[in-house]
């Protein structure tokens, strides 16, 4: 039988104060980074200038950089 998680299993306080890197803000990296902000979390995404993801990541209020800055900032990546 498969284990199943809750809210409650979680501890965000194992990543606060910490700054965290997603690389990529297509289908997965939006979700997450958004979900992550949304927790309270420090997030910097990653993404290609020039494209629409890029875009996508300025109207959701990131400031994308590349992923070797992102790498170079973030605690977790």
């Amino acid at each position: 039988m498969a284990k199943i998680y809750y809210d409650n299993d979680a501890d965000l306080n194992l990543l606060k104060g910490k700054k965290i890197a997603v690389i990529g803000y297509g289908i997965q990296g939006r979700g997450q980074s958004l979900n992550l902000r949304d927790s309270g979390l420090d997030v910097v995404v990653s993404e290609l200038p020039g494209t629409a993801n890029y875009e996508q990541a300025k109207k959701d209020g990131f400031n994308p950089v590349s992923a070797k800055e992102a790498s170079a900032q973030a605690d977790i990546i």
